[in-house]
C-alpha cells in the first residue's frame, strides 16, 4: 500500500468506504436481508471464481478472462441493493490476483463490484425490475418483454460504474489520461451484456417452481463458453510462441541486433498507444515491431556479420529482406497489417526508400510507426563496436528527420510516449551480448543505425547493415 501514490491510496479508501456505505444497510436488522439467498449467492460466485484457477480438462483458464459476472447480475435482479452489494464481496476476494501488493488488489476489487452491484440493482429497482420479473414473490410469472428493459439497464449501469472506477485508478496509480479506460467501454460492453442475459435466465429460474438447483444450470453453459474461451487463448499463446521462435532465430543469425526486435515491438506499441489505436490493432502493431526483420533468415549471414564496407551488389542482396520478411509471414492469417509493416518499414515519406519507393500516405500506417521505433532503438543501443546514443539525442535526431525520412505524427507520439512514460527496454543488446560492455573497436565502423544524418555510412543505405533500422 505505501508503494501507492497518495492520490491512489486516497482514491482506494473512498471506495472501500462507499462500497461499505452501500452494504451496511443489509446488516441492519429491519432491512429483512434474505440471508439464505444472499449466503447462497455469495458462495456460488466465490466457486465461480475459485474454478478460474483450478484445472478443468486440464487446463487452467487463463489471466485477462474476468469475472464471471452471472451469478453477480442474477443477485441484481432478485435482492435488494444492499443485499446485492454483499454477494459481490466473497468472489471478488477469492478471485485470481497476478500483481503485488494482492490484498491491496482483493480489497479494492471487492469495493469496485460492490459499488457496481449496489448502483446497477438500485437502477433496475427504480424502473420497477423487480415487478416484471415475477412481483418478489415465487412462481410468479415474469412480464415479458418488459422485463428486459430493465435488465438491460442496471447491465449497462454496472459496466459503466466498473469501467469509471477503473479509470479513476489508472489516472491515479498508473498515471494514464482518463480516456484510456473508457477506450476499452465498447468491447467490455457486450461481455457484460451476455453476462446480464445468463443472470436474468438465474433469476428466471430461481423464481420458477424448480427453484434455485434449476437456476444452476445455467452456468454450466456459461463455465464451458469460458472454457473454449481460454482454448482461444491458448492458441493466441502459441501464435506468440511461433513469432518469438522466429525472432530468436533472427537474434541468432545476426549477432549485432540482438534484442532489437523486442524492443521494436515495445516502442511501437508506446506509439500506438499515443496514437490511440484500439487493443486488436496495438497487438497486431507489437507483433509488426517484433517481426520486421524476420526476412534477414534469408539474407545470407556472412553479409550481415560482414565488418568491412559492402558492395553496391551485397547492398541489394540486404535490401530484399523487407520482401523475404513479407512472403515468410504472408500465411499468417492473424498478423493481418502487420504483413504489410514487414514489407514497407523501411520507406521513406520523402520516397527515396525501399523496395518499392513509397512516399507519404501511401506508406501503410504500420509501417511508418515501426519506422520511427526501429530507427530509435537502433540509436539508443549499444553495439559491440558503438556505444548508444542518450535518448534525449537520438529523440532531437528523429525530430531532425521528420518530414523526409519518417511521418511526423509518428515522432511526435513517440516524443510524448517517452516524456510520460520514459524509456525502460525490456530487452537490452548488452544483456543478450556480452561482447557489448568491452571497448569500442577501432577497426569497426559506424553502425548505420547510429545516425540520421544525411552523411553516408559503409552500407550508403539506410538500416541495411548489421545495425539495421536506424535512419541514414
Amino acid at each position: 500500500m505505501r508503494a501507492l501514490p497518495p492520490g491512489a491510496r486516497a482514491y482506494i479508501l473512498c471506495a472501500v468506504a462507499g462500497g461499505l456505505l452501500c452494504a451496511a444497510p443489509a446488516l441492519t436488522a429491519g432491512h429483512n436481508t434474505p440471508w439464505g439467498a444472499v449466503a447462497l449467492l455469495g458462495a456460488l460466485y466465490a466457486v465461480c471464481e475459485l474454478v478460474k484457477i483450478c484445472p478443468f480438462m486440464g487446463h487452467r483458464v487463463p489471466v485477462g478472462i474476468g469475472s464471471f459476472f452471472p451469478v453477480v447480475l442474477a443477485a441484481v435482479f432478485l435482492l435488494p441493493p444492499a443485499a446485492a452489494a454483499l454477494v459481490a464481496v466473497p468472489g471478488a476476494l477469492a478471485g485470481r490476483i497476478e500483481q503485488r501488493p494482492a490484498w491491496v488488489r482483493r480489497v479494492w476489487h471487492a469495493a469496485q463490484h460492490a459499488l457496481a452491484t449496489w448502483a446497477a440493482a438500485g437502477v433496475y429497482g427504480v424502473l420497477r425490475g423487480p415487478a416484471a420479473l415475477g412481483g418478489g414473490t415465487l412462481n410468479s410469472a415474469p412480464d415479458f418483454p418488459y422485463v428486459l428493459a430493465p435488465a438491460a439497464a442496471s447491465v449497462l449501469v454496472f459496466c459503466l460504474v466498473l469501467t469509471a472506477l477503473d479509470c479513476g485508478i489508472l489516472v491515479t496509480a498508473e498515471r494514464l489520461p482518463a480516456l484510456t479506460a473508457w477506450r476499452g467501454l465498447p468491447r467490455s460492453l457486450a461481455p457484460h451484456c451476455v453476462h446480464g442475459l445468463a443472470g436474468l435466465m438465474m433469476a428466471v429460474l430461481w423464481r420458477s417452481p424448480y427453484g434455485p438447483p434449476a437456476a444452476l444450470l445455467v452456468l454450466l453453459p456459461m463455465y464451458i463458453s469460458c472454457w473454449i474461451f481460454a482454448q482461444y487463448h491458448r492458441e493466441r499463446a502459441a501464435h506468440q510462441a511461433t513469432i518469438r521462435a522466429l525472432v530468436q532465430a533472427v537474434d541468432i543469425k545476426d549477432r549485432y541486433t540482438r534484442g532489437h526486435s523486442e524492443r521494436v515491438g515495445q516502442a511501437s506499441t508506446m506509439i500506438a498507444r499515443e496514437l490511440g489505436m484500439s487493443e486488436d490493432r496495438l497487438e497486431v502493431l507489437r507483433f509488426a515491431g517484433i517481426l520486421h526483420d524476420v526476412g534477414k533468415l534469408g539474407v545470407p549471414t556472412r553479409l550481415l556479420r560482414k565488418d568491412g564496407p559492402l558492395t553496391p551488389q551485397e547492398r541489394r542482396v540486404i535490401e530484399l529482406h523487407p520482401e523475404y520478411g513479407h512472403e515468410m509471414v504472408r500465411g499468417i492469417g492473424f498478423l493481418g497489417e502487420a504483413r504489410e509493416a514487414i514489407l514497407h518499414h523501411h520507406e521513406r515519406i520523402d520516397g527515396s526508400g525501399y523496395p518499392y519507393g513509397l512516399s507519404g500516405p501511401q506508406i501503410p500506417e504500420f509501417a511508418r510507426v515501426v519506422a520511427v521505433a526501429d530507427a530509435f532503438d537502433a540509436m539508443t543501443s549499444t553495439r559491440s563496436y558503438r556505444r548508444a546514443r542518450p535518448v534525449e539525442a537520438a529523440v532531437r535526431e528523429l525530430e531532425r528527420c521528420a518530414g523526409d525520412q519518417f511521418d511526423p505524427q509518428m515522432v511526435r507520439a513517440l516524443v510524448r510516449a517517452i516524456e510520460r512514460h520514459g524509456w525502460h527496454p525490456a530487452v537490452t543488446a548488452e544483456e543478450r551480448h556480452p561482447a557489448a560492455r568491452g571497448n569500442v573497436p577501432p577497426s569497426r565502423p559506424e553502425d548505420p543505425g547510429a545516425t540520421a544524418a544525411p552523411e553516408r555510412n559503409r552500407t550508403g543505405v539506410a538500416g541495411t547493415g548489421p545495425g539495421d533500422g536506424g535512419p541514414a
